[in-house]
């Protein structure tokens, strides 16, 4: 599992057409990826803040949502949208998260040159504090 909490804030006089390619966004990620398991949008309470949270069943199928067409296609508006991201890697409570841990894993020999970029800017980060918690049994 692969599962991301996407921190971003935009700018002021963006806040209604990010929402429209976010709308889109959500859309064709359910209509054309069978390796999504959530892919939502959320506004935060700061003014023009916003959340998006995103699990795939691996960390490969994360690297094929970031490399598809419809993402890569809406990238340079949402550059232009966008203020702040900061991705942060998230891990979800066994017992209490519908989720499995997030399980990094290598890019197939074959990968694409985008494959093998996202995977350099987007790295999986697991927290070595989430590895002590499962193996003292208290996580997934």
């Amino acid at each position: 599992m692969a599962t991301i909490l996407a921190h971003i804030r935009v700018h002021p006089e963006g806040a209604e057409r990010f929402e429209e390619l976010a709308r889109q966004l959500y859309r064709e990620t359910h209509a054309v990826e069978d390796r999504v398991t959530r892919y939502e949008y959320w506004r935060g309470e700061e003014p023009f803040s916003y959340y998006t949270l995103l699990s795939f069943p691996d960390y490969l199928g994360f690297i094929a949502h970031q490399a598809s067409p419809h993402h890569v296609g809406a990238s340079p508006a949402l550059r232009e949208l966008i203020d702040v991201i900061r991705l942060e890697w998230v891990d979800p409570l066994g017992g209490a998260a519908p989720l499995e841990p997030t399980n990094p894993a290598e890019l197939p020999a074959d990968a694409s040159e985008l494959e093998i970029d996202y995977t350099a800017r987007f790295p999986p980060k697991v927290a070595e504090w989430w590895s002590s918690l499962r193996e003292l049994g208290q996580g997934r």
